[in-house]
């Protein structure tokens, strides 16, 4: 079944990507929740014609998030955390940590496009991935520490 994605789904895809899905996943999740609608022709039709009256506002997003992630690529973070004797945090570090430490350094990311790779749950270095649009995405290091 294909299906018009109304919102980014980070495992799907993003907004007004055409992707085929399994029926019963589009017909009982996506169509029910309103995250997609049918890829009927006269939907691909409204599609095209959409993309095409908004193609400028999509070019100056991309800018934008170019732009930003030419700003946070020389950035690095130091998260503590409390830690054990053998250096194994209680509990991990996730990307609402990641998030928190992006603010106080001025950059207001939204904790649901950080994505980390491998459980953090001992200090040392991690990368983190920040999506900030499908094309565009930047790598931060970022290291843990004992508090």
């Amino acid at each position: 079944m294909q299906v018009i994605l109304k919102e980014d789904i980070p495992s799907l895809g993003y907004k007004d990507d055409i992707i085929t899905v399994k029926d019963g996943y589009g017909r009982n999740f996506l169509i029910p929740q309103r995250k997609a609608v049918i890829a009927s022709e006269s939907a691909k039709k409204i599609l095209a014609e959409n993309l095409k009256q908004r193609a400028h506002k999509i070019a100056k997003i991309k800018e934008d998030a170019q732009a930003l992630a030419e700003k946070m690529k020389d950035v690095t973070l130091t998260i503590g955390a409390k830690t054990s004797s053998t250096g194994t945090i209680f509990g991990s570090v996730t990307n609402i940590q990641i998030a928190d430490a992006l603010e106080k350094l001025g950059y207001n990311i939204d904790r649901k496009i950080i994505l980390i790779k491998e459980a953090v749950k001992e200090v040392g270095s991690y990368k983190a991935i920040v999506k900030l649009h499908k094309e565009v995405s930047v790598e931060i290091p970022f290291e843990v520490v004992s508090e």
